[in-house]
């Protein structure tokens, strides 16, 4: 047998019971959606700022930094609206490495899912009850989607699952706001056919129900920089990029036209410096030009407590495992900059 099957996991209805979000927290949640769905829809001209760890790997330096970020989000909540990203799932190019906290919740043992699934769960609402900001996070497995549902804000849609069907299927029935990422091939139909498809209602099948789905209005595009056939980065976050995305929207029946710029990936050549230079290019193009300003609802940051990125085993608190990020006295101050825009 090419499987092995090591055990039966519970569903998600079982891990939401055992682990519920009290009340409190739904309420917190409910505010929150719908303030960043009125971002999307056009009634808030608040900018989103989506930023935290390449991958949440420890929960005790996750919620120490959405913390931090919580005071911040504080003195610029007029402006803006933080959404802390706390992504549990890490896609790897190649399969090898670290997998994110759903797979092992400690990075130095082996893969332990039912763990990781309450580790994942576990966090977010800590997260949640500490700092009063619902996350964002990947979804990499669209069968996990039951397992976060009640917890999440947002969710992104990564460029190497942008194509699948079954990615695009699930997001038709979210009720949260999906980034459909373009392809690592830059191809940006591939991305607002995604968003299409997103946006209807469809049939299919999931964990082994037959479904309807009614549509995500809410599901919009991310330009995060694309691989050329040589390897090397191509940025799509420029004056022109932005432009150009305009005018293919325009040519596609597609409700409430929005975009995120991802500053980091393929756009900085994972260069985590150059977010702060790259965001900053995104703000002065939506003062320039108000066409632009109404697509670009706001901007993805990949940012820790310390900067850059360590090894497996390395120890460092709050210091990436996988991509490296920007530190947080960086982050701080940018997040004021992008609210100076406003």
């Amino acid at each position: 047998m090419s499987f092995e099957f090591i055990g039966k996991l519970p569903t998600p209805e079982d891990i939401r019971k055992e682990y519920a979000l009290p009340g409190k927290l739904i309420k917190i949640k409910e505010k929150r959606d719908a303030e960043i769905r009125d971002v999307f829809t056009g009634k808030s001209s608040k900018f989103l700022v989506i930023i935290g760890p390449c991958s949440a790997d420890n929960e005790d330096s996750v919620c120490d930094y959405i913390n931090r970020l919580a005071k911040v989000n504080e003195k610029v909540k007029d402006k803006l609206i933080l959404i802390p990203r706390i992504y549990t799932n890490k896609p790897r190019t190649t399969g090898d490495g670290y997998k994110g906290i759903l797979h092992q919740p400690d990075p130095e043992k082996k893969p332990d899912f039912l763990a990781g699934l309450i580790a994942m769960r576990k966090m977010h609402i800590r997260a949640i009850a500490e700092s009063s900001l619902t996350a964002a996070d990947e979804m990499l497995y669209p069968e996990n989607w039951g397992y976060v549902s009640d917890i999440l804000s947002y969710v992104a849609i990564g460029a190497r699952s942008v194509e699948d069907q079954q990615h695009r299927l699930t997001v038709s029935g979210f009720d949260v706001p999906a980034g459909m990422k373009n392809p690592t091939s830059g191809d940006l139909s591939v991305m607002l056919n995604s968003v299409y498809a997103a946006q209807h209602p469809h049939s299919f099948t999931y964990r082994g129900w037959a479904v309807n789905t009614t549509g995500n209005e809410l599901t919009h595009t991310v330009l995060r920089g694309a691989v050329n056939k040589h390897g090397n980065n191509i940025p799509n976050y420029h004056y022109e990029d932005l432009n150009l995305l305009l005018e293919m929207y325009g040519k596609m029946d597609l409700k409430n036209p929005a975009c995120i710029i991802d500053a980091n990936h393929s756009n900085s050549g994972k260069r985590f410096e150059q977010q702060i230079r790259i965001t900053k290019e995104v703000m002065h193009s939506r003062k320039l030009n108000t066409d632009i300003r109404r697509l670009v609802k706001g901007v993805m940051i990949e940012s820790y407590i310390e900067e850059g990125c360590q090894k497996i085993g390395d120890g460092v608190y709050g210091k990436s495992i996988t991509d490296p990020c920007l530190g947080w006295e960086d982050s701080e101050n940018l997040i004021y900059d992008i609210a100076s825009y406003e």
